[in-house]
């Protein structure tokens, strides 16, 4: 079965950094790619970020374009999300969620199978 766990979200003012994780456990394939989605209450899915494992192409969405970096460890089947900059406007719950395939990038969540149960950040003014 495959499982994603996130960690390091948090209460941190504007300006501010945190670094989230996604440990992956349980798959099989050959590649993936992770994605980090995050979501308001009452509002859409947002994709974050993304990263394949096998070409390590990644994407930003264009709000944290600059501000977010994605990375992965292979060997401890990990992904980060590390975020730089804070904004009031990126509180939300971030989830990591993962598709087969480790090449190429794509944020369409529909295009993701498995996905985490999400961590929330929170960026006071």
């Amino acid at each position: 079965e495959v499982q994603l766990v996130e960690s390091g979200g948090g209460l941190v003012q504007a300006g501010g950094s945190l670094r989230l994780s996604c440990v992956v456990s349980g798959f099989t394939f050959d590649g993936y790619s992770v994605g980090w989605f995050r979501q308001v209450p009452g509002e859409n899915r947002e994709g974050v970020s993304c990263i394949a494992s096998t070409d390590h192409s990644t994407y930003y969405g264009d709000a944290v374009k600059g501000r977010f970096t994605v990375s992965s460890d292979n060997a401890k089947n990990t992904v980060y999300l590390q975020m730089n900059s804070l904004k009031p406007e990126d509180t939300a719950v971030y989830s990591c969620a993962l598709r087969p395939g480790g090449y190429g990038c794509y944020i369409a969540e529909l295009m993701y199978d498995y996905w985490g149960q999400g961590t929330q950040v929170t960026v006071s003014s």
